[in-house]
C-alpha cells in the first residue's frame, strides 16, 4: 500500500517547507519539495492535507503508563490511547511501578504487556536502586533506552542514597542515566519546617519544600559523578534557573556528555498558578517561579536543553486531593503536550523547526533510536498532521487517560492533532483512535 499525503508543509532537520511525502506499508519511501511534486511510483491513495504541518511523531522519552500494578490510575492501553491522540508515537517509560522494573523478569513483562496493549511504540526504562548495578552488564542495549535513578526520593521509593551505590551506578551503566535530582535531606528539612504550621501545608509551598536549594544541590552532584566515571547523563525535569547554569559549564569528550530534559508542565505554568489550579499541578520536581519558568523557556533555543517531555503521570482526581503532604504528585499531559508547545511556537518563544528538534529528533538522537524522530526515506512512517483552525475547549469527554482529568480542562487551544500515523497505520483520525492497532517496541543502536 502507497500513501500519498500531499499539500501539506513538511518540518524536518531545521526546515519548514512545501512537500509531499509517501508512506508504502510501514515506511516512509519518499520526500517530495515542491507544491506540485509527484511520486517516483504510483500511489494507491491520497491523503490531501493542505494548511497543515506535517511533522515526525512525538517520542516522548518519560512517562509513567503506572501498568503494572497501579491500573486504577492508567493502563498502558489508555495512555497510549492518549499518546496516539496527541500526535506521540513512542514513549519511554518509567520503573516505579508495582512490582518495579528493577529486575530482568519485571522488565521482561512490562514488555510483554506492552506488546498486547500499546497502541504505539514502546521502551521501557530500567531502574537503578543501591544493590542492583550488577545486573546492568546483563541488559540488551538495543532494547532499552537506559536506566532511571532517582536521586531524590519520588512517587514510588525508588530513592538511590548510599555514595558507593551511586559510584557504581555510574562507573559500570553502559547505557544513559536518566536522573530524578532533588536532594532529600533538604527537602524532609523543609517539610518539617512546614508542617510546625499544618500537618498538611497548602499546595502553594511545594516548591519551597521541594526547593530549588534541593535541585540545585543533587543536579550538582550527578554531574560530578557522570564526570568522574565518563558516564552519559540526562537531567530529567529540571525545574530551576540555578540548574541551567550548571548545563551551561563547558564539557569536554573526556567527561563524557550531560544534558537535559525540561517537561510540558515547567513551561506551561508557574507558582502563580497554584491559586488557580491548586494540586493539580503538584509535581516533583514542584513547578517553581515566573523567573524559572521564563528561563527555562529560553534555555530552549540555546542547547542548556536537549529535549521536552512530559513526565506523563496520571493519578485518580482522589488522590490529588489536599496539600503538600497529603495531594499525589503528578499530573497527565501527554495528549495535549504538542498542542500545548505549538502555542509557544505561536507566542514567540521558539521556532516550529525547533519544537520538532526537541521532541522528535534529539530524542531520537540521544537515546540512539533506529530510524523513527525524523522524515526520512527509510525510516519508520511516524508522523503527526496537525492544523490550526477553530478554537476548542478541553473537557473530561474528550481526555483519552483513564483518569479522565487534566490541569487543561477549560483551555482554548487553535491547533490540534488531525492525523496520527505510526509505522504508517492510520492509528488516530477525525478525534478516533484506533483500538485495535498495536505498536512495536522500539530498538535502539
Amino acid at each position: 500500500m502507497r500513501t500519498l499525503i500531499t499539500h501539506g508543509r513538511l518540518v524536518n532537520e531545521g526546515r519548514c517547507f512545501d512537500g509531499s511525502l509517501v508512506i508504502e506499508d510501514e515506511v516512509i519511501a519518499e520526500i517530495l519539495e515542491g507544491k506540485d511534486a509527484q511520486p517516483a511510483k504510483p500511489v494507491d491513495q491520497t491523503m490531501d492535507v493542505a494548511g497543515c504541518l506535517v511533522l515526525p511523531g512525538v517520542i516522548d522519552s518519560h512517562v509513567h503508563f503506572r501498568e503494572p500494578g497501579l491500573t486504577d490510575k492508567a493502563t498502558i492501553d489508555s495512555e497510549s490511547r492518549a499518546a496516539a491522540a496527541g500526535g506521540v508515537t513512542s514513549f519511554f517509560d518509567m520503573p516505579n511501578t508495582v512490582p518495579q522494573t528493577t529486575t530482568l523478569e519485571t522488565l521482561d513483562e512490562k514488555f510483554r504487556i506492552a506488546a498486547r496493549s500499546s497502541h504505539v511504540n514502546y521502551s521501557f526504562f530500567f531502574g537503578a536502586t543501591n544493590d542492583n548495578a550488577g545486573l546492568f552488564s546483563q541488559l540488551d542495549c538495543h532494547r532499552i533506552p537506559g536506566i532511571k535513578l532517582f536521586m531524590g526520593s519520588s512517587t514510588g521509593n525508588m530513592l538511590v542514597d548510599r555514595e558507593e551505590a551511586l559510584d557504581r551506578i555510574f562507573s559500570t551503566a553502559r547505557l544513559p542515566i536518566m536522573a530524578h535530582c532533588e536532594d532529600t535531606a533538604i527537602i524532609n528539612q523543609n517539610m518539617q519546617t512546614a508542617l510546625e504550621g499544618s500537618d498538611d501545608p497548602d499546595v502553594s509551598l511545594h516548591p519551597f519544600i521541594r526547593s530549588e536549594e534541593a535541585c540545585l544541590a543533587s543536579t550538582r552532584k550527578a554531574i560530578g559523578l557522570a564526570r568522574r566515571h565518563h558516564a552519559r547523563l540526562h537531567v530529567a525535569h529540571v525545574s530551576t534557573a540555578e540548574e541551567l547554569e550548571l548545563l551551561s559549564l563547558p564539557q569536554t569528550p573526556s567527561e563524557g556528555l550531560i544534558t537535559a530534559e525540561v517537561c510540558v508542565g515547567y513551561l506551561l505554568f508557574s507558582a502563580l498558578d497554584y491559586q488557580r489550579l491548586g494540586s493539580r499541578i503538584k509535581v516533583n520536581p514542584a513547578i517553581k517561579s515566573p523567573v524559572d519558568q521564563f528561563m527555562l523557556r529560553q534555555a530552549l533555543n540555546d542547547g542548556r536543553i536537549t529535549t521536552i517531555a512530559t513526565d506523563h503521570a496520571p493519578h485518580l482526581l482522589a488522590q490529588k486531593q489536599g496539600g503538600c503532604a497529603k495531594a499525589a504528585s503528578g499530573m497527565p499531559m501527554v495528549q495535549f503536550s504538542l498542542v500545548s508547545m505549538l502555542e509557544l511556537v505561536d507566542a514567540g518563544v521558539l521556532t516550529i523547526e525547533r519544537l520538532v528538534e526537541l521532541m522528535a529528533h534529539h530524542p531520537a538522537r540521544l537515546f540512539e533510536v533506529r530510524r523513527r524522530g525524523y522524515l526520512r526515506p527509510g525510516y519508520q512512517a511516524d508522523i503527526v498532521i496537525v492544523r490550526k483552525g477553530k478554537p476548542w475547549q478541553v473537557t473530561t469527554d474528550i481526555i483519552q487517560s483513564k483518569c479522565r482529568w487534566s490541569p487543561l480542562e477549560g483551555h482554548q487551544f487553535r491547533w490540534q492533532v488531525d492525523k496520527t500515523f505510526c509505522n504508517g497505520h492510520l492509528i488516530y483520525n477525525n478525534k478516533e483512535v484506533d483500538g485495535q492497532y498495536i505498536g512495536q517496541p522500539i530498538s535502539f543502536r
